[in-house]
């Protein structure tokens, strides 16, 4: 079945049967190579930065590309009058936009106006969904972050030209995201050298100016790169970071795991999972895009609510995995690949060899009826290494991680575990991180300089 025969097919089974119409202004979808789908909430004060940081990339990359705010909101009370009236502006900032009109100054501060004129200058093409106005919110249930983004990408789908365009590309950001001026050009190149369903862009915090934000930003940076730098060490196919504003796909590979979920968090975490299962999750190092370190309650974790815990005195400091948790997952791994063809009771044994609780968890997961049925269904080694690591994904490999840390590896502080892994997995230490391995208090000049040295190792 050709590309555009399965885009057709799964908009007409998967796509929502009551979403807004896309709204843009006298240009056409013509030669459109790839989307960029931007969800919104009361994003009035960083939307239109992160539109002109996609402003500036090269003209002809952005003649290719359709970007898609999708601003949305529930209805009230479950969202403030605030953010209500916020989306409202931002609504009719966006149809001034559309339709090539410099928006009214009288609401709108000087950085806000720089961001307009730089949007208009460009060529940027530009479109949304309103799904915030009366009558056209979002649902109540389910109407978080994973609907919204799944409104704009099956929207940006539906109008590329799949015949011409190919395996157009999908890609998501946050609005509070800018992105560096090579970010389009980086992302084309990486897929036409690459035979990748789906690829993650680097990322990297701002620094906010007050200490204790810069702090906790640093420390959950480390946090969420100690994780990803472990899972490497350990040499799983599910090393890759899940932050939304990095992801991106093709169509055909958007199509194959029947689109985006609609959670209201860790929407972007089961997204990758799925399509990590396509073909491996590439790396795009040459550009960078720039998440906000700002404090938010929206959802119940990530880089948002830490820096709220933290303002509110809530921030924990032993929250790193122990490294010994990424030897049990790197033996078990290492072990299924050289006994691909033995049964479940078999890999039992093995496991017990690596640690008692490894096997308490795969038989509370029911690793063995798992492994045996598909022992029974794919005789080829290799289709049954394949189908292991479907069945071990991301979700089951952060399950048994979190089970290792609660009943026999507690968690540890950050300089109790990052340089022991850093050297595990053979990169260089650092100097001062030695010292403060040796039992001193590390200062923020340490936190910062580590941080930018798990940067440097993941760009290569």
């Amino acid at each position: 079945m050709t590309l555009a025969r399965n885009v057709s097919d799964y908009l007409r089974k998967c796509r929502l049967e009551v979403a807004p119409s896309l709204i843009s202004g006298s240009d056409s979808f013509r030669n459109l190579s790839q989307v960029v789908v931007i969800p919104a909430l009361a994003e009035k004060r960083h939307l239109f930065k992160t539109l002109a940081s996609l402003a500036r990339n090269d003209p002809k990359e952005l003649e290719r590309t359709l970007i898609i705010c999708v601003i949305n909101n529930r209805p009230f009370p479950f969202v403030s009058g605030e953010a209500l009236q916020n989306n409202q502006e931002t609504l009719a900032i966006l149809e001034d936009l559309t339709a090539g009109r410099r928006p009214s100054a009288e609401k709108n501060n000087a950085d806000s106006r720089e961001s307009f004129r730089e949007i208009l200058q460009s060529r940027l093409r530009l479109a949304y969904l309103d799904a915030s106005s009366a009558g056209q919110g979002m649902p109540v249930k389910q109407g978080g972050v994973g609907l919204a983004r799944k409104m704009g990408l099956d929207a940006g789908l539906a109008v590329m030209d799949h015949e011409k365009s190919g395996d157009g590309r999908l890609l998501c950001l946050d609005a509070d995201s800018p992105v560096a001026e090579n970010y389009f050009s980086a992302i084309r190149q990486f897929y036409e050298s690459h035979n990748s369903d789906a690829a993650v862009v680097s990322y990297a915090h701002p620094f906010p100016d007050d200490p204790l934000l810069l702090a906790a930003i640093c420390n959950y940076e480390i946090f969420l790169r100690y994780y990803v730098l472990g899972l490497n060490y350990a040499e799983s196919p599910y090393a890759f970071h899940t932050v939304g504003s990095t992801m991106s796909c093709t169509a055909r590979g958007y199509v194959a795991v029947r689109g985006m979920n609609r959670r209201e968090a860790g929407e972007d975490f089961y997204f990758l999972n799925k399509l990590a299962k396509l073909s491996p999750m590439g790396k795009i190092t040459r550009t960078r895009v720039y998440p906000s370190s700002r404090p938010s309650r929206r959802v119940p974790f990530g880089t948002g609510r830490r820096m709220s815990d933290c303002l509110e005195g809530r921030d924990r400091k032993d929250v790193f995995y122990d490294p010994r948790v990424f030897s049990v997952l790197k033996k078990w791994q290492k072990e299924m690949r050289d006994c691909i063809a033995e049964g479940g009771n078999f890999m039992l044994k093995l496991a017990g060899d690596i640690s008692p609780h490894l096997v308490f968890f795969l038989e509370a997961v029911n690793f063995p009826s798992a492994w045996d049925r598909i022992c029974r269904t794919h005789k080829n080694p290799e289709k049954r290494a394949w189908h292991f690591q479907e069945w071990f994904d991301a979700f089951q490999t952060l399950k048994l991680i979190h089970y290792l840390t609660k009943v026999s590896c507690p968690a540890v502080e950050l300089w109790q575990a990052v340089p022991i892994l850093l050297e595990w997995a053979e990169q260089p230490v650092p100097e001062s991180l030695r010292v403060f391995h040796s039992g001193n208090s590390p200062g923020l000049a340490e936190h910062i300089e580590l941080l930018q040295h798990l940067r440097d190792i993941e760009q290569g």
